[in-house]
């Protein structure tokens, strides 16, 4: 064998024995009479001892080690010197003393160190890609993921579900995102999809009888990069029949508390709560709150202003907009400077402007106080349960431009003044989603979530009667410290329910002959 033990495993165990071991040079440290190499391989890190009073040769051979040459080493393990033990790292109470050296293969010098302590911009990682993922982190990150593989793969296989892969290249869906298109040598000026998720096989799959099945899905999307989503990405697609709400909560608890304890050591308390679409957003302005933020919670003040003197207000009632604020406790000594930022943030996500109050011990300073009766204040102090010392932030708007500007908004001055938890993980579900939402720039309904989603049972009449904005839809979130991590939903198994579903969103039907020979 070319090695008989890997870096990692040289410990105390082995001292008097030899062994050979291969890997990277991670750094080479010269003492004079004694040279050290430490030697890094997937599993760990060991220093190597090159000592010209056992081998001179072998010694002036180790001058021409560099910064991650290949070798190979033969030698014998003994205890390190006392007073030079490094219990920080697993072999750090031996030493390997080398009696053989074999350079496998050389390096130029390396474009930065091979330490996660060392900063290096993202440009030259991906440049240097193949470098890059031999950093420890990296190697980390690749066998966490294995790790968390592993672990769904066998949960889901007790809990009697079986791996099935769909095809990559399909057809394309009408999905919230652009498909990335493939085209076709033998079928000229055809395309394949490339799927954004495998919605139209999870529907095949469950008619066919396929009562539990699940893949490690590759999903395309070809939209923008978000912080979280890249355009290629991997998802846990999960499918079971003849369930509810509840039977899916009860299998993704038990999943998702099994990884944090096997991973990470933490328990988690099930079932985790759940919150309706509405709350969340007239709480936080976000379907995917983060509730490691104990304070900052929204309140709608609209109906403090009909009859207000300040215009942007008195308009925003007579346009039906929405005054929309939130009580940011003990800032009131954010500067003109600070605020200023905050408003161009809300301006960023399409806020005309930003109204704040200070609240002092005697009085409420604020460039609009002016406009406002003494009682109107007073009642918004009461509305925002007000103390001296905080500050009123208020957006008045469209109500979901009013929700995006305030939700971007109390995440930053919780980052600022350190308001969110850390070391916990908060988890939640979110329901009662709207199955619809009306695109304003086409002048038409289209899907929440996607066209199979089923809405409530008593829901149903409100789609002959045209209420479409009334209509609640059977899916779900599972977000984890104010990050969507999780979405589905109970599926329409109804024909007739899937027809009028479509008619709503615009979607025209086929009608084939032997479509009522089967059910």
């Amino acid at each position: 064998m070319l090695r008989t033990h890997t870096c990692g495993e040289i410990n105390e165990k082995l001292v008097g024995k030899d062994v050979t071991i291969a890997g990277w040079v991670h750094s080479r440290r010269d003492h004079g009479e004694l040279m050290f190499v430490d030697l890094r391989d997937a599993y760990g890190i060991v220093q190597v001892v090159f000592d010209p009073k056992v081998n001179r040769d072998l010694h002036t051979k180790a001058h021409e080690l560099k910064s991650e040459y290949v070798i190979s080493i033969k030698g014998k393990v003994r205890p390190r010197p006392k007073g030079t033990e490094n219990k920080k790292i697993p072999t750090g109470m031996v030493e390997v003393l080398a009696d053989e050296v074999t350079v496998l293969n050389k390096s130029l010098v390396p474009p930065f160190e091979m330490d996660d302590s060392v900063s290096v911009s993202e440009e030259v990682r991906l440049k240097y890609r193949y470098l890059d993922l031999r950093k420890p982190l990296m190697q980390k990150n690749l066998r966490l993921r294995h790790k968390v593989v592993k672990i769904i793969r066998d949960f889901l296989s007790d809990e009697k579900f079986i791996e099935i892969e769909t095809p990559i290249l399909t057809k394309s869906t009408p999905e919230g995102a652009r498909d990335y298109l493939v085209p076709s040598r033998t079928n000229i000026d055809k395309f394949y999809a490339l799927p954004q998720s495998p919605q139209l096989f999870k529907q095949i799959l469950m008619v066919a009888g396929l009562d539990r099945y699940y893949q490690i899905a590759r999903c395309f999307r070809d939209e923008d990069l978000r912080a979280d989503r890249q355009p290629e990405f991997t998802q846990l697609d999960m499918e079971m029949s003849f369930v509810e709400e509840n039977d899916i909560f009860s299998i993704c608890e038990e999943l998702m508390a099994k990884l944090f304890k096997e991973i990470a050591g933490i328990s988690l308390k099930t079932p985790f709560p759940r919150m309706s679409h509405r709350e969340t957003m007239s709480h936080f302005g976000t379907d995917k709150p983060d509730l490691r933020i104990k304070s900052l919670e929204l309140k709608n003040v609209t109906c403090l202003f009909a009859n207000s003197e300040f215009k942007v207000f008195k308009n925003a009632v007579d346009e039906k907009k929405e005054i929309i604020g939130f009580n940011a406790e003990a800032c009131a000594d954010f500067s003109r400077k600070d605020i200023d930022e905050l408003t161009e943030r809300a301006k960023t996500q399409g806020a005309s402007g930003l109204a704040y109050f200070k609240i002092e011990k005697d009085k409420v300073a604020s460039p609009i106080a002016k406009f406002f009766k003494p009682e109107e204040i007073n009642k918004l102090k009461d509305a925002m349960k007000a103390n001296a010392g905080d500050l009123l932030l208020f957006v008045a708007d469209r109500k979901q431009i009013a929700y995006d500007a305030l939700a971007d908004l109390r995440m930053e001055i919780a980052r600022r003044r350190g308001l969110i938890e850390k070391d916990v993980f908060k988890l939640l579900w979110v329901v009662d989603f709207p199955l619809f939402k009306y695109n304003e720039d086409e002048k038409r309904w289209e899907s929440e979530h996607h066209p199979f989603t089923a809405c409530r049972i008593q829901d149903i009449p409100l789609l002959k009667e045209g209420k479409f904005e009334s209509i609640l839809a059977r899916s779900y979130d599972l977000v984890i410290n104010g990050t969507e991590i999780g979405s589905g939903s109970i599926r329409i198994h109804s024909r007739e329910l899937q027809e009028e579903i479509f008619r709503v969103i615009g979607i025209k039907l086929k009608m084939h002959k032997r479509d009522s020979d089967f059910s």
